[in-house]
């Protein structure tokens, strides 16, 4: 595969959504760094639902990312970027160091998003995410909109296009 030089690639969507389904395709297939910050709370024994330990956490990763696309890496953020401002920010300051950066927006419809989450609320130790909880997210989501997905570069051609090797349906 040709080296496509550094480019960050966030991840935008729901819990349920497959953000981490696909990040891990996208870095078998790219090689990349995949960055998930409910996998390091976890690995640190934290509430997933503690806002100030997920900000230091995430403020982190960010820190660490923006070293890596330095390096000339491929980052990959699983944050879920429910704001555009977020957005913004991240495109702006990766362009900044150089790096083309990708929006993949995962679109689920409530019913779905909330059929893939009831059985990970059955597996032990698992945060509980009800279909309350889901439907004060949706209110919480700025989806982007079409100018503003225009502000971002073009997915990078993956070595392994697999049909289907998508996000769970």
């Amino acid at each position: 595969m040709t080296r496509v030089g550094p480019r960050l690639i966030l991840l935008c969507g729901l819990p349920g959504a497959g953000r981490t389904t696909e990040a891990k395709r996208l870095a078998r297939s790219l090689p990349a760094v995949r960055l998930c910050p409910d996998e390091w709370l976890s690995a640190l024994g934290l509430d997933l639902f503690d806002e100030t330990a997920r900000e230091r956490v995430e403020r982190q990763l960010w820190s660490h990312a923006q070293d890596l696309l330095a390096r000339g890496e491929i980052v990959i953020l699983e944050n879920g970027f429910w704001e555009r401002a977020e957005r913004d920010e991240k495109r702006q300051r990766a362009h900044e160091l150089g790096a083309a950066v990708e929006l993949r927006y995962l679109a689920v419809p409530t019913a779905e998003l909330n059929r893939r989450i009831a059985p990970r609320n059955r597996t032990p130790g698992a945060a509980i995410i009800t279909p309350g909880l889901i439907a004060r997210y949706e209110a919480l989501f700025e989806a982007p909109t079409e100018s503003e997905r225009a502000l971002f570069d073009p997915p990078v051609e993956l070595s392994d296009p697999r049909p289907g090797s998508g996000p769970p349906g």
